[in-house]
């Protein structure tokens, strides 16, 4: 893990638990269970939500890896505490639960 994902879950925790998982050469980023965005050469992709395109409407949009279908936000305004806030809990509202994972068959 490096200082920026450590910067990341430092300004995204005061508003609730922050998971980052390696996932191919870059992070996955999940906010109380749900997966909101992905970090790649220490920049912040977060997905497209109504929330997220309303309060990221001047945000570049980008794909966060090569081979990426999803445009995603280029988040870097981590000093806007009541932005954060605002953005995660509209974006957890409107994304989908996380699937359950299946049993393994015997």
């Amino acid at each position: 893990m490096n200082d920026f994902n450590e910067y990341v879950r430092e300004c995204f925790s005061a508003v609730g638990e922050i998971v980052i998982k390696p996932m191919m050469g870059g992070y996955l980023v999940y906010f109380n269970g749900k997966l909101i965005g992905d970090i790649g050469a220490n920049e912040l992709f977060l997905k497209r939500t109504p929330t997220s395109d309303r309060l990221l409407a001047d945000s570049e949009l980008r794909y966060p890896y090569e081979g990426s279908k999803t445009l995603m936000h280029v988040f870097d305004r981590f000093e806007d505490a009541e932005l954060i806030a605002e953005l995660l809990e509209g974006m957890y509202a409107e994304l989908p639960e996380r699937k359950a994972k299946k049993a393994k068959r015997h």
